[in-house]
């Protein structure tokens, strides 16, 4: 670390104990291997994860960005579905950590030629990576790939169940947004989820994710895009985009799904606009000083309008983006500790 600015030294050493006293000591504050999900973490796991985010905030906005913290450490981004942010993202997350990244795209995979998935994960796990990156259609593979390999595996978005990174950069974007100190939770917090749920592996995640931290959560789509008896988890559905919005803090507009669609689950792009798009018209009717999110590509011009998109206050869509580079970071780092040695962070008994 010879010739480090003192100020990124810090950074670095700080990773070790950043939360002394808030959370369990070493690897209990976070126990998992891997990070599959928003499901399988308590609240106190998640607020540490957002915790640990932070400091990977302030050293992405200095000049120099690149901590060698994971120096001679491979990660493996293996993305079996197409994806442009959340690879980039995270390939950018791993290098500014010193890590040596190597992406491997499910185009030019054998899995195109045949390999199955089990294959696959063991000529990765033959590789020796230190941790592996999954992205995957099939909800369940990126489990299915954990128990297979000998590393940490991360969920870069599997299928319509969960994209657990989305859901925590979601949350870290909002406490900036809002101004809350380390440490915060949601509560109270007013936050309408408006689109496709029933295929958003964005939506289950970020509700997962927001119950625990004590948001009020309500869940706005048409009806054939609305999961049964979503109520169980803790939200409140609309089919009237216009009543979800009174009083929201947060509003989350996600895109139709139509990779995922198999029939007609809505009239048209027009009519869905016409009742479900996000205009500024419409925006009017949450808080007057609500903030606006999409975890992107957007569709402009059917679930949001780019006037609202692109407001220079109000929208914290470039915002996620920024903090998506620092919680993909943080898990890496975190996750990664086991394999460093890092005092604390033994393996013995640690869960999935």
């Amino acid at each position: 670390m010879a010739g480090l600015p003192s100020r990124e030294l810090a950074l670095m050493q700080s990773s070790t104990h950043p939360q002394a006293g808030r959370y369990p000591a070493g690897g209990l504050a976070f126990p998992h291997r891997d990070l599959t999900g928003i499901g399988q973490l308590a609240r106190h796991e998640i607020l540490y994860l957002l915790d640990e985010a932070e400091q990977w905030v302030e050293l992405n906005r200095q000049p120099k960005k690149k901590t060698d913290l994971l120096n001679g450490l491979t990660i493996i981004n293996a993305f079996f579905e197409n994806s442009t942010r959340t690879l980039l993202s995270f390939e950018i997350a791993g290098k500014r950590l010193g890590a040596d990244v190597v992406n491997m795209h499910a185009a030019t995979s054998s899995v195109k030629k045949g390999e199955t998935l089990i294959d696959t994960a063991m000529t990765l796990n033959a590789m020796r990576a230190d941790a592996i990156v999954i992205r995957h259609a099939s909800s369940g593979a990126v489990r299915l790939i954990a128990e297979k390999v000998d590393c940490p595996v991360l969920n870069a978005g599997d299928g319509q169940h969960e994209h657990p990174t989305q859901a925590l950069l979601d949350a870290l974007t909002m406490r900036h947004a809002l101004g809350l100190p380390v440490g915060s939770d949601l509560n109270g917090l007013k936050v309408t989820i408006c689109g496709d749920i029933l295929h958003s592996r964005v939506a289950r995640s970020n509700i997962l994710s927001l119950t625990a931290l004590g948001a009020d959560v309500r869940v706005c789509a048409p009806p054939a895009l609305m999961p049964a008896e979503i109520e169980a988890m803790g939200v409140t559905p609309f089919f009237d985009f216009d009543a979800a919005l009174k009083g929201a803090n947060i509003v989350m507009m996600l895109r139709l799904q139509q990779e995922r669609m198999s029939g007609q689950f809505i009239p048209s792009p027009r009519e869905y606009r016409h009742l479900y798009g996000l205009t500024p018209e419409r925006l009017a009717r949450a808080e007057p000083d609500a903030f606006v999110m999409h975890p992107g590509p957007m569709n402009r011009g059917v679930e949001i309008d780019s006037t609202v998109a692109d407001h220079p206050t109000r929208s914290l869509i470039t915002r996620q983006v920024e903090m998506g580079v620092a919680i993909r970071m943080a898990c890496l780092e975190v996750l990664t500790r086991r394999a460093r040695g890092v005092p604390g962070w033994e393996a013995e008994g640690v869960p999935a």
